[in-house]
């Protein structure tokens, strides 16, 4: 192990098991890989409640929204095959789409969140692909699309998996993604976990409520009937409750939103290998106009759904800037002004930082209600500014 590792591993791992001595925390991982190399790897606690089930650094999780992430990163691959740039409209693969009046969304505001899809009008159920499909392409828009910014929670998902299905005529963008990224990579991530892997999968348990996080606008609006936020994080509708989410045919599914399944190594590879010009073993997997897309925001603003201010890249989360200052107003994927990654409910999280050339992930069993990042993972970020 370099110096360098060694140096890491001793300023991260107080603040790793502070989240299990004062933060209930059950099973946690957190990696980072600086080029191609694993420095940090903390894998403890257990992957089931009743404590039976040791948590170890091959331990898979649910990991939510930070299945956003790759998914994006498919859907662009796809894109680049077909020679199509961002600002092309949907409607150009998938014809049916521009039904309700959206015949001029582009990639682009399918991808930055900025469509006006994030919920539907129709009760499809998630597990019917093609009724989700069909409503989706009658819905109209909830706004002006490119006006207004409101995160497509589940809806996302469903989007980019039909537009990569449409131009690479994969089965799913699951498949897709494991073709161009997971197999050549050898990553522990699915979207669309084989039958062989579902043995190692921890068991997720929900958030419960704290006061102090009871006036939270994000919480509020979630909690509000009707409520844009509650109507999005309803359609489709069903899979409503973690414990859904510890079902093995959920996890065979492979929902490009929520579905992905993977160790906190294997996403910090993943990002490790953007935040160094899409390299990997000698190979650019990723195109430099990919990686530029990644770290270059397309939207900020005060999000519809997720009730603060928020800035999306090409897929990617960001954090908000000061414009005229270019100063961040926070730091949820550390200091570095290209850093670009995502979160998932609950509390993982994984990004890349191009400065640095390094990607981090941290994934967890036990949720904290929310759907950005806590103190638990946070903390190591702050922590591993003042290092790297």
């Amino acid at each position: 192990m370099n110096t360098q590792a060694e140096h890491v591993q001793r300023a991260l791992r107080p603040w790793f098991e502070r989240n299990f001595l004062e933060r209930g925390e059950l099973g946690a991982s957190v990696s980072i890989w600086m080029g191609e190399q694993e420095i940090v790897h903390f894998a403890e606690g257990f992957a089931n409640r009743e404590r039976t089930q040791p948590w170890t650094a091959d331990t898979l999780i649910p990991v939510w929204s930070a299945t956003k992430g790759p998914a994006a990163v498919a859907c662009l691959l796809a894109l680049d095959e077909a020679a199509l740039p961002l600002e092309t409209p949907v409607g150009e693969v998938w014809p049916r789409f521009v039904g309700g009046g959206k015949e001029h969304i582009t990639f682009a505001q399918v991808l930055s969140h900025t469509s006006g899809l994030s919920a539907l009008d129709q009760q499809a159920p998630i597990l019917d692909h093609d009724a989700v499909i069909r409503a989706i392409e009658v819905q109209t828009p909830a706004f002006e699309p490119g006006t207004k910014q409101a995160y497509q929670a589940r809806t996302h998902g469903f989007i980019l998996d039909e537009i990569v299905q449409r131009i690479t005529g994969a089965a799913s963008l699951g498949e897709y993604f494991r073709e161009m990224i997971g197999d050549p990579m050898a990553l522990d991530f699915w979207i669309g976990l084989p039958e062989s892997e579902w043995p190692r999968v921890a068991t997720l348990y929900p958030g419960k409520m704290r006061i102090s996080g009871a006036d939270d606008a994000f919480m509020k609006a979630y909690s509000t009937r009707g409520s844009l936020t509650q109507r999005t994080f309803t359609s489709p509708v069903g899979l409503g409750a973690v414990q859904d989410m510890n079902r093995s045919e959920t996890w065979a599914r492979g929902f490009p939103s929520m579905g992905g399944v993977g160790t906190a190594s294997a996403l910090a590879r993943f990002y490790a290998m953007l935040a160094n010009g899409g390299w990997w073993g000698g190979t650019q997997l990723v195109k430099g106009w990919i990686i530029e897309a990644l770290q270059t925001t397309l939207s900020q603003s005060v999000d519809e759904v997720l009730c603060e201010e928020v800035a999306f890249s090409a897929g990617l989360m960001r954090d908000p800037v000061d414009w005229a200052s270019q100063q961040k107003k926070r730091t949820l994927f550390g200091s570095s002004a290209r850093a670009f990654g995502h979160p998932g409910a609950g509390g993982s999280v994984a990004f890349a930082d191009p400065e640095r050339g390094f990607g981090f992930a941290y994934v967890m069993n036990q949720m904290e209600l929310g759907a950005m990042p806590n103190d638990k993972s946070i903390d190591l970020i702050r922590a591993l500014d003042q290092i790297i």
